[in-house]
């Protein structure tokens, strides 16, 4: 039998790249969205074999849903081999405006509530099993923090974190926890940015580099690698020079909802 990926967030950019990726690699695949037309589509595109392939409807903010689906798939696909929570929120928003509380609320629902709902109906598992690997999908945003991003900064580092502390107390489990930290990737999150983004990659490249890390089990990388040392010079920099050398950065567009 083929291993199976469990991805979140699958309709579209990262989540339909690393879906592709893995499916090359022999994966079976169990992908989750809110939007399952646009999945379907895809399947249909690349002609995905149908036994190779389950479809799932969940909004990752909605802890009952996502753990639903999760229960779902381990009984008709079995426990996964790897789940990666990819579905995310990346807005940009205004202390200063009552409606981006709202946004900022959605943005931690969906980026860290929405990651823990979906590692936790696989992880008793797993655990029996002695083995899995559950990734998380941080960002270099989660480094430091930029203006416009009081949203997607810290409810990235909160990632960061949250699946150090995961990583921790699995240690003797046999199920590994891996943090991904994309640098700026050419999807719809980013194509609305008004400001340069150095080291743009496609998101084939980063399924590819991102696939490789996984299957090693590494347990923290950014990718490319070249916007890690940018992430880490960031990181040492004085709070003086970092806020002046970013003082003129346009913003991140707010959501047009707000």
């Amino acid at each position: 039998m083929s291993k199976l990926v469990f991805i979140t967030g699958a309709s579209s950019g990262i989540g339909q790249a690393l879906a592709w990726r893995f499916y090359q690699a022999g994966y079976s695949l169990a992908l989750v969205a809110r939007r399952t037309r646009e999945i379907e589509a895809w399947v249909g595109f690349r002609q995905i074999s149908a036994d190779r392939c389950q479809i799932y409807s969940a909004d990752v903010s909605v802890p009952d849903r996502i753990v639903a689906v999760g229960q779902a798939c381990m009984v008709q696909q079995g426990v996964p081999d790897v789940v990666i929570a990819c579905a995310g929120i990346s807005i940009g928003v205004d202390t200063a405006q009552r409606a981006d509380i709202e946004v900022i609320a959605r943005t931690f629902a969906s980026n860290n509530i929405g990651t823990t709902a979906t590692f936790h109906p696989f992880l008793n598992a797993m655990v029996k099993r002695g083995s899995g690997v559950l990734v998380g999908i941080g960002s270099v945003n989660g480094i430091r923090g930029f203006p416009g991003h009081g949203a997607n900064c810290p409810s990235k580092a909160a990632m960061i974190s949250y699946c150090e502390c995961l990583r921790g107390e699995l240690r003797t489990s046999g199920v590994k926890v891996v943090t991904l930290c994309p640098g700026y990737i050419d999807t719809p999150l980013t194509q609305k940015n008004a400001y340069s983004m150095p080291f743009l990659m496609r998101p084939e490249d980063f399924a590819d580099k991102a696939f490789r890390a996984i299957e090693a089990g590494v347990s923290y990388r950014v990718i490319p690698w070249q916007m890690g040392v940018v992430a880490k010079v960031l990181r040492l920099l004085p709070n003086w020079l970092f806020d002046k050398a970013f003082a003129g950065r346009p913003r991140k567009p707010r959501s047009p909802e707000a």
